[in-house]
């Protein structure tokens, strides 16, 4: 099988997984359904410790991975990237060019991403949308900064494992109570 095969059968998807949850692992699992190999691209990944990305960039990749080996899925067919912190521009789609191997179809919800990515010439696919109200990093993060144990429900079990053994949740705590400059949490 040559490359140019493989490109047309592996598929992107971007997020910033602050933290992983089960949204993410349902379009992860879409994607394996479609594509023979799946690149996650971790987003922002040069940011941490702060309200909206309080998680390092090897924290959200043990997450992913733990998470994948969980739910039984084949991490031969999975390749994880990470993504320095950058404007979102049309000169992003080449950066992320650089960091990952070849591929066709991206899969995002955010509607620029989509967009620049289209302009490119890739394929763009939205991903299904699963309890979106409930299943978001913005919804997990603020349950966890109120002490509300609710948040464990919307996260696989691995990534809760995860947050509890690096005092995620007092990190979380910490960075929503002290009204960091230039940070507002959602």
């Amino acid at each position: 099988m040559g490359e140019s095969s493989i490109e047309s059968n592996r598929c992107l998807v971007i997020a910033r997984f602050q933290p992983l949850h089960y949204g993410h692992l349902h379009v992860i699992k879409d994607c394996m359904k479609c594509c023979k190999e799946v690149v996650i691209v971790i987003g922002m990944a040069s940011q941490s410790h702060t309200p909206e990305n309080p998680f390092t960039a090897g924290e959200r990749i043990l997450m992913i991975r733990e998470t994948l080996k969980w739910a039984g899925l084949p991490l031969d067919k999975v390749i994880t990237v990470t993504l320095p912190t950058m404007e979102v521009s049309r000169v992003a789609v080449h950066f992320v060019k650089l960091y990952s191997p070849p591929f066709r179809i991206v899969v995002t919800l955010n509607p620029v991403i989509q967009r620049i990515f289209s302009e490119e010439g890739y394929e763009v696919k939205e991903p299904p949308k699963i309890k979106r109200g409930e299943y978001r990093g913005s919804v997990i993060r603020r349950l966890i900064a109120d002490g509300d144990p609710k948040w464990r429900s919307y996260v696989p079990p691995p990534v809760a494992d995860i947050i509890e053994k690096i005092d995620g949740i007092s990190r979380i705590k910490m960075l929503y109570k002290e009204k960091l400059p230039g940070y507002y949490p959602a």
